[in-house]
């Protein structure tokens, strides 16, 4: 009975022994056959190397892979933004694309040559065959009224190319940033991914407060809530700066845009309710490096210390010159050391001067409003290089321009609208303090 029993385990084991053999063979010949290429299983007791081999040999179908790009519905997509040197073929090179065809129909069209080939910043989108043969190209760009988008539709048809154009509504969304000052603005607001045309709306809107050629100082922070106007979800470009604050030299400065109900126009007003529009701006240029501030220099030609009775500001010769404020053109021409000199009258005995000038571009006697072009920057008269020096005269007292811009008379939220004002206000906060705490940027 022992002897029986022993027998049958014996022959249980060596079964089970052999039919393991068998699966780890049938699971190596089938990985090698699917996979292309060799697969090793490793011994599993001493005695596997001396087993006997037989050779198995199975039909498989397999997928060709070249097979899919050959197919003739694969589509490849992409998109860039147009830049002003631009030709139909440049432009389809660098959209991945070589069809002759569709650059010759884009030069002959009538609206790629007048709306975005040769002109920067329209948005176009392509989808080509495996052959990089266009089939279709839209390309999209805001309208004037701020509200809406052309888009412009070519398509590859068994006939030739077709072209339509439709207009749609822009989607306005909402976006929020902040950076440090290490150097400049600009230099904080790139590194903080802020559009340009933010940064020049926030030197605008604290144009009346801040100098942001000579004031700026490394640490000053600033925090931004904007617009982001939307084509079929790509941005086409940014919107209104809704709210914004600017710390500079440990004072915070705020700015709301707010339009009162039935009034034409917005603007921009801080906590107060006061307008941040002053009669003054504080810096005749938009941007530019300054040499020297409203301070004692010594003087570059005459080589002797003395008061410098205005601010230097250099930039390159054709840079506008804008005048700081309403009012009257009294002197627009050459007058000796200044060279090419426009100066302007303003209200309660005040003038401004802006000297170097390489062209005028008013007369005089003519009206001139608020940041009105006057002239370019140059380097006549006693000038060492291109740059613009201007003046701040109040009954012949020269002041500094700075100051006079910050106690400029500035309009009030009227009464009428105080309340909805404040509420405004209230709920601006909110957003730009989550601008302000959100992760922070800063220029090198």
């Amino acid at each position: 009975m022992q002897t029986s029993f022993s027998l049958w385990v014996t022959r249980l084991q060596n079964s089970l022994h052999t039919q393991h053999r068998r699966v780890l063979a049938g699971v190596a010949i089938a990985l090698s056959v699917l996979g292309g290429g060799a697969f090793a299983v490793a011994n599993l007791d001493d005695g596997a190397s001396k087993l006997p081999l037989r050779q198995v040999v199975e039909s498989v179908n397999t997928l060709s892979l070249p097979s899919l790009w050959a197919d003739p519905l694969l589509q490849l997509f992409r998109s860039d933004v147009t830049r002003s040197s631009d030709s139909a073929d440049s432009l389809l090179s660098r959209l991945g694309l070589s069809d002759p065809e569709a650059a010759a129909y884009l030069r002959d069209a009538r609206t790629p040559r007048q709306k975005f080939i040769g002109r920067a910043g329209r948005l176009v989108s392509v989808t080509g065959d495996t052959e990089h043969k266009l089939t279709r190209l839209t390309a999209r760009w805001a309208n004037d009224d701020g509200e809406s988008f052309t888009r412009w539709v070519m398509e590859r048809t068994p006939n030739g190319f077709t072209e339509h154009e439709e207009t749609a509504r822009l989607n306005v969304s909402t976006r929020m940033s902040n950076g440090t000052i290490q150097s400049s603005l600009f230099a904080a607001t790139d590194d903080a991914n802020i559009p340009d045309s933010v940064a020049s709306q926030l030197a605008d809107i604290f144009a009346g407060d801040i100098d942001f050629h000579r004031a700026l100082r490394k640490g000053d922070r600033f925090a931004v809530v904007y617009e982001s106007l939307e084509a079929d979800g790509e941005v086409l470009r940014t919107g209104r700066v809704i709210s914004a604050e600017f710390v500079n030299n440990g004072k915070t400065h705020q700015a709301f845009w707010f339009k009162e109900a039935g009034s034409k126009e917005g603007g921009y007003y801080n906590a107060d309710g006061i307008s941040l529009r002053r009669a003054y701006l504080a810096s005749p240029l938009a941007f530019s490096r300054m040499t020297s501030g409203f301070k004692m220099r010594f003087h570059p030609i005459l080589q002797t210390w003395r008061a410098h009775l205005g601010v230097d500001y250099a930039a390159p010769t054709g840079t506008p010159v804008r005048s700081v404020g309403q009012g009257i053109v009294d002197v627009a021409g050459s007058q000796g050391g200044f060279g090419n000199v426009v100066m302007v009258k303003h209200a309660s005995g005040q003038t401004t001067v802006y000297a170097h000038l390489s062209r005028i571009n008013v007369k005089r006697g003519q009206s001139v409003m608020q940041g009105q072009t006057l002239g370019l920057v140059g380097s006549t008269g006693w000038a060492t290089g291109p740059h613009l020096h201007f003046e701040f005269r109040v009954n012949g007292q020269h002041k500094d321009p700075l100051t006079m811009a910050r106690q400029s008379v500035a309009v009030e939220v009227s009464a009428a609208a105080r309340e909805q004002f404040k509420r405004h206000a209230a709920i601006a906060k909110v957003d730009l303090a989550a601008a302000a705490t959100s992760q922070v940027s800063s220029a090198e």
